[in-house]
């Protein structure tokens, strides 16, 4: 069984914050695939197991804050008896420009908290990742932390409908396909894409 976790902070004040485009993949493909049915909780996060395609996925969304998501992911994989390389987790990545798109296995955590804390508790960076470009702040001395709990700009939400299906399509390939296919199908800057278009 996949298990498909999606990174963010819980509460209303968070809903669009670049940190949490992970609940808000999450939120968009349970939305279209599985409108009838709610989220539960469970093992310290909301959660909701579904069709896609034909295999059972568990979409989750931690409830613990992005520091303790480990504890959750863990918890999650004990319960559903998930093994690593059927784990997905989706995070906001600001080594990539917004807009970039990169599946990806084995690497470090690259200062993401979320992650770090996936990587303590389970033991291994062996599990794949989506990683969604929301690049480094646009006024040099900000903090990076004050730059991922900002809210998207006016001109950024114009792109997410498109990120968010193509992340979707891309989910789609990786349970279909696998990693590889998926990484060179999916990997890419969707805005200079939609330039060279």
């Amino acid at each position: 069984m996949w298990l498909i976790v999606g990174l963010g902070n819980p509460g209303l004040k968070y809903q669009l914050n670049r940190h949490n485009i992970g609940f808000v993949l999450v939120d968009i493909i349970v939305e279209n695939i599985a409108s009838t049915q709610s989220f539960k909780k469970n093992q310290s996060s909301e959660v909701i197991k579904v069709k896609f395609g034909n295999d059972d996925v568990v979409f989750a969304k931690p409830q613990t804050f992005m520091n303790r998501s480990g504890e959750a992911v863990q918890a999650l994989m004990s319960f559903y008896k998930t093994d690593p390389d059927k784990l997905l987790v989706v995070q906001d990545d600001i080594d990539q420009p917004f807009a970039g798109i990169k599946f990806q296995s084995g690497r470090g955590h690259g200062g993401h908290n979320g992650i770090r804390s996936i990587h303590e508790q389970l033991g291994t960076d062996k599990y794949m990742r989506l990683k969604i470009g929301v690049g480094r702040p646009t006024i040099p001395q900000m903090d990076v932390a004050d730059w991922v709990l900002q809210n998207f700009s006016n001109e950024e939400l114009k792109h997410i409908p498109k990120i968010l299906e193509h992340c979707y399509l891309g989910i789609e390939s990786l349970i279909k396909n696998g990693y590889q296919k998926t990484a060179t199908l999916f990997n890419k800057n969707l805005l200079d894409s939609e330039l060279e278009s």
